[in-house]
């Protein structure tokens, strides 16, 4: 697996000519340990969302699921699951959601980000995002929501993200030009 996994690590770059994380995914999520190994690389692509340690547990065009357990390095003062880690935890789903859905030629920067804090968040938390799957690499603007759920199904949060879906940098396709592994900026995306 490791073999497999290491042909996919040298593609890991948001210019690159394939959907990465698609691919990853579609590799990964069959296999005995496969979301938990997929969950720990999109930590290591992004390691501020990879902090909160949770899990990628159902993936398909517009559509995400991410488990946090509750543990003491999310908490707050009060015992439970803290507001930012909750954000962090809809960002990831909205971002795997949409990022899953893009065509191959196309990527996305979040834009602004609202949320709604609905009680406190205790024991496992899902995130569930159902978002629009882009068509084509157009810029657009796409309203990516996120529900967040706790082990009885109660809704403790809700998040609705902005997201900016262009097309990737030329730089990558030119030759001689190395590709850029940084975040796109809102100028990259005009």
């Amino acid at each position: 697996m490791l073999a497999v996994l290491g042909k996919l690590i040298p593609t890991l770059t948001i210019d690159g000519d394939r959907n990465v994380l698609r691919d990853a995914w579609n590799l990964l999520a069959g296999i005995p340990g496969g979301k938990v190994l997929f969950s720990r690389m999109i930590g290591r692509i992004a390691p501020y969302s990879g902090s909160i340690g949770a899990r990628v547990t159902a993936l398909r065009p517009g559509f995400c699921q991410v488990e946090l357990d509750d543990r003491r390095a999310v908490r707050n003062h009060l015992r439970c699951i803290h507001a930012i880690a909750l954000a962090n935890l809809a960002e990831l789903a909205g971002n795997i959601a949409l990022a899953y859905a893009l065509p191959d030629d196309a990527r996305f920067i979040v834009s602004g980000m609202s949320i709604e804090y609905l009680k406190k968040a205790r024991g496992t938390i899902t995130a569930t995002s159902e978002c629009p799957v882009p068509t084509s690499s157009t810029r657009t603007e796409y309203t990516v929501p996120v529900v967040m759920t706790d082990a009885g199904g109660e809704v403790v949060a809700r998040a609705t993200l902005r997201s900016l879906v262009g097309p990737k940098s030329a730089r990558a396709e030119r030759p001689g030009v190395a590709p850029r592994t940084a975040r796109p900026t809102h100028r990259d995306l005009n």
